[in-house]
């Protein structure tokens, strides 16, 4: 028998999944150190409650699940009083946590701690998923460049050595490194990560072509125009990075609460321990016990529960129904959004190009026709020439011609040659060509007046027109538009219901524009947006509403979903469009976003709910505090029982 190795158990396996085990607690450390900490507290609970061992060891246990539970809010409120000389809830929570034990409550303390501490850990998880890096972005900008010589000689060498009026190399189907101008070839390129358009567009000498674009069958020489640093693409990637440091208006306002609220409880406690004491007779251990109580009261736990199990809850209940949600405060802005803007194609429009009207002339038979269309189209890789194969195959009844010879004019379309045999009753080649408005007056002084009435017509309603001529004569043409999606009339209706203003932001021009949108239901359009542009659309947007919403699904799309208040990604978009998004529709279905927007208003209402019922609970037991009619034990209970009320509150969020 032959003994078989396998190569998963070798070594190197497992020195990877080490690292990667490595690598998953490093990014989980605080969780992981907040539930170690409940795990000490549980110990110490039931070691305690059973008398199952001695007192030295139940402290341990409680010591231990103070330092572990609260080692990073510690070490966080440390910190920002040593590094920014601010204080934060993190001090006072330290300071309600010590208190508790140094008056022998070291339960009471140490649930503080814990539940704080898990707060603050799934915070943290959260935010972590909403700042993923930019590296796939980065990955499309290529890394080097065929720079040409006067004697024509090529070498390969870093993109950032390519200078300002270097001829470059760019082969079929390679991603083109630099901005600059076509000096010799023709081909078609794919924009899309630039346009978000699907379509390939035409080069030629003179043509303009971007960095992070995609070459597609010819070779070209191309002059740089501009350097690495300042293309394009590389704006993109700086803009992405720009919007994304840009902190939320909800985390600026809480930041700037965070410090005097601190200041205020620790001057109430101060004031416990001072004026009882030297004004009204207090004995100093009834004082600093109504202290210790007061700091004990003040922390805020329950607030800080009124919101996150809310939140989690909320975005729960959002991955159920195809909603991923990459933090709890994107979900909480979304219901005060009063505009909302969306891309155009792949967002409400499907992506992908169908045909919506043709004609054939009456001197041709329209099942040879369609059959030839289909026989050639077959062998084209373009989008339009998928739309039209789908759109004629159903149209046969029976074999297609035989293709003896194509060719594909770059930029125009395709020439070919069928053997009609069967068809025509004997053995000769028909010849055929297929393409753009421009293919065809390029061979021809110009088009019949019925050819281009019809051609003007399909135009005004945004509709890209082709052509079919058989033996040099036109005998049909094609109509081909992207669909709009099946529910974006539905979903923009509803938003106008809800009294949010709807704009579409696209890179087409003015008229595919103007059809589209009025077509879809859109209030208003803006076209021929190139990326930069639409950050500054959306800039002048969040100028002129208090909180706007992009929605896109290509890499031109990502700058201006992290410059808006909320970014929304359609699932079937690009990677790096889904990484900068804040929410993602993960089925690309749009009535999603009216799903997101009830979710939204719900979990603000329990929000305003908590806040008001756990500041109420705290103001009650302060109160009761001064009075001294309540314990150290009954302000711990009182304290957590609002949390854990507060905390079921938020969970009725996961019922959608």
């Amino acid at each position: 028998m032959e003994l078989q190795t396998n190569t998963n158990t070798s070594p190197s396996f497992f020195i990877q999944c080490c690292h990667q085990t490595k690598n998953s607690v490093s990014r989980h450390r605080e969780l992981v150190f907040s539930i170690a900490g409940g795990l000490f507290l549980l110990v110490a609970y039931v070691l305690e409650r059973w008398d199952l061992a001695s007192g030295s060891i139940v402290l341990l246990m409680y010591i231990l699940s103070y330092a572990v539970g609260g080692y990073y809010k510690t070490k966080e409120g440390i910190t920002d009083l040593v590094s920014d000389r601010s204080l934060n809830v993190e001090i006072l929570m330290i300071l309600a946590a010590i208190g508790a034990a140094s008056i022998g409550y070291w339960g009471e303390g140490a649930i503080l701690i814990f539940i704080f501490s898990m707060s603050g850990a799934l915070e943290t998880y959260t935010w972590q998923k909403s700042e993923r890096d930019l590296s796939r972005l980065v990955e499309l900008a290529p890394n080097e460049a065929t720079v040409l010589d006067d004697d024509d000689t090529f070498h390969v060498i870093s993109i950032e050595d390519v200078e300002v009026g270097d001829r470059v190399l760019i082969r079929p189907g390679e991603r083109i490194p630099v901005d600059g101008i076509v000096l010799t070839g023709e081909t078609t390129v794919d924009e899309s990560t630039i346009t978000g358009e699907s379509l390939p567009v035409a080069k030629t000498d003179g043509g303009e072509v971007f960095n992070g674009t995609m070459n597609g069958k010819g070779s070209m020489t191309v002059k740089v125009t501009k350097r690495n640093s300042d293309s394009l693409f590389q704006k993109m990637i700086q803009l992405v990075q720009q919007a994304k440091s840009e902190r939320p208006p909800t985390q600026q306002w809480i930041e700037k609460v965070e410090g005097p609220y601190v200041i205020v409880v620790l001057s109430f406690v101060a004031l416990m321990v001072i004026v009882p004491y030297f004004f009204l007779g207090w004995n100093f251990q009834d004082t600093f016990y109504r202290a210790m109580v007061l700091l004990v009261v003040a922390s805020p736990c329950a607030v800080v529960a009124s919101v996150m199990p809310a939140l989690l809850s909320a975005i729960s209940t959002g991955a159920r129904n195809g909603i991923l949600m990459k933090g709890g405060v994107f979900l909480e802005q979304l219901s005060k959004a009063d505009a909302i803007a969306f891309d155009k194609t792949g967002t409400i429009t499907t992506g992908n190009p169908e045909v919506t009207d043709y004609n054939v002339a009456d001197s041709v038979d329209e099942m040879e026709f369609f059959a030839a269309v289909t026989a050639i189209e077959r062998q084209a890789n373009h989008p339009l020439a998928t739309a039209l194969v789908e759109f004629c195959e159903k149209q046969v009844d029976g074999l297609l011609p035989e293709v003896s010879s194509i060719q594909d004019i770059t930029g125009y379309g395709v020439a070919a040659s069928l053997d009609n045999s069967e068809t025509e009753g004997e053995d000769h080649a028909v010849d055929w060509t297929i393409g753009s408005v421009g293919f065809m007056e390029r061979d021809r002084d110009r088009l019949a007046d019925w050819w281009v009435e019809k051609q003007k017509k399909w135009q005004a309603e945004g509709k890209t027109v082709v052509y079919v001529a058989r033996n040099g004569e036109v005998v049909g043409s094609f109509a081909i538009k992207d669909q709009i999606r099946e529910t974006a009339k539905e979903t923009l209706a509803e938003l106008h219901k809800l009294g949010i203003k709807t704009i579409m932001i696209t890179g087409d021009h003015e008229a595919t524009a103007a059809s589209i949108a009025r077509e879809a239901g859109v209030d208003d359009w803006i076209s021929e947006s190139l990326p930069e542009q639409k950050v500054q659309e959306v800039e002048k947007l969040k100028e002129k509403y208090a909180s706007v919403i992009m929605v896109g699904d290509g890499v031109n799309d990502a700058p201006a979903l992290a410059k808006a208040d909320i970014g929304i990604a359609m699932g079937s978009g690009t990677d790096v469009a889904i990484d900068t998004a804040d929410l993602v529709l993960m089925k690309s279905e749009l009535d999603k976003i009216r799903l997101s927007l009830r979710l939204s208003q719900r979990m603000n209402r329990i929000i305003k709910q908590n806040l008001v019922f756990s500041v109420s609970v705290i103001l009650l037991l302060i109160a009761a505090n001064f009075a001294q009619t309540l314990t150290l034990p009954l302000g711990v209970i009182g304290h957590e029982g609002s949390t854990i009320l507060v905390i079921l509150n938020g969970l009725r969020l996961l019922k959608a």
